[in-house]
């Protein structure tokens, strides 16, 4: 029921989170990091070969082959989705995957071991892009939809 409505939001997020890269890698390549909001937030380039706080920098293609299930398990399900935030939740998290699966695809080193890009910067977390952001909140919108019981394929009233 809510099937266009998942893709609608992954294909939204893959989008705004390539072109952000782009910008990024355009912008910030061989420069110092740039102040937006004083020492709160900064943009600052950085090719991630692991997950977040640099974990598992020589696994990349396993993160590469655990995107490529968590996407397909997400299409395999969105049929099944009668929830419109659950819909959201899932293109969110969808979109997240995808975004950073391009990066581990089509980026060098080469295919399935390509590096991240990131480039947010907050005090005391690890630098982040636009596809991490949506599968965060994504995560989050899931667990409160499951702490509450509602389920997937549920009417919304």
């Amino acid at each position: 029921m809510y099937r266009s409505l998942i893709y609608k939001v992954a294909l939204s997020v893959v989008a705004f989170d390539q072109i952000t890269k782009w910008i990024a890698v355009r912008q910030l390549e061989g420069e110092p990091s740039v102040q937006v909001l004083g020492n709160f937030l900064k943009f600052g380039l950085v090719r991630n070969p692991g997950a977040s706080f640099s974990m598992g920098t020589n696994m990349t293609i396993v993160f590469t082959i655990f995107a490529i299930c968590v996407s397909a398990f997400i299409v395999y399900q969105s049929s099944t989705v009668t929830h419109r935030v659950w819909a959201i939740a899932a293109g969110g998290f969808l979109g997240g995957a995808v975004g950073n699966l391009v990066d581990r695809i089509f980026r060098s080193p080469g295919v399935f071991r390509g590096h991240v890009v990131d480039f947010i910067t907050l005090p005391n977390y690890p630098l982040f892009n636009v596809a991490d952001s949506a599968v965060v909140l994504s995560a989050i919108a899931i667990v409160i939809l499951s702490i509450r019981g509602i389920e997937f394929n549920q009417e919304t009233k």
